[in-house]
């Protein structure tokens, strides 16, 4: 399935699940919302934060889990995408962007892997 606005996404180092945001931009539409691309990955746009993040690399919970003698502690999380998602549908460009569809993932460079849970839509699939 196309990966469109309203998708279902969640982080390994993540305690919420978040919804994908593919903006408006003349591009292609499936279900009558915009198809999102591999380069949609702007934190706080595209990626909106998954609650709290429980991973060690991420320097704003490292220092709080030191302050608490070694007891993880999850801080607020910040997206911070390392690249693109992959691999995409090379087969399908949406603003000269392979579309994404429901087996991209995202690497966050505070160790966590971001995945669909659902697509929004179902009727559109990706040849």
């Amino acid at each position: 399935m196309f990966i469109t606005s309203g998708a279902m996404m969640q982080c390994s180092m993540g305690v919420a699940p978040s919804s994908f945001v593919a903006l408006p931009k003349p591009r292609v539409m499936a279900s009558s919302m915009p198809v999102g691309t591999i380069s949609d990955t702007v934190p706080f746009v595209n990626i909106p934060p998954f609650g709290m993040c429980t991973s060690m690399a991420n320097p704003a919970v490292a220092s709080a889990t030191a302050a608490a003698l070694g007891v993880l502690t999850p801080m607020p999380c910040t997206p911070v995408p390392a690249g693109t998602w992959l691999p995409g549908a090379p087969t399908v460009l949406a603003g000269n962007m392979p579309a994404l569809n429901e087996t991209s993932k995202l690497i966050c460079s505070f160790a966590g892997t971001i995945q669909f849970l659902a697509p929004s839509q179902f009727t559109t699939q990706v040849p």
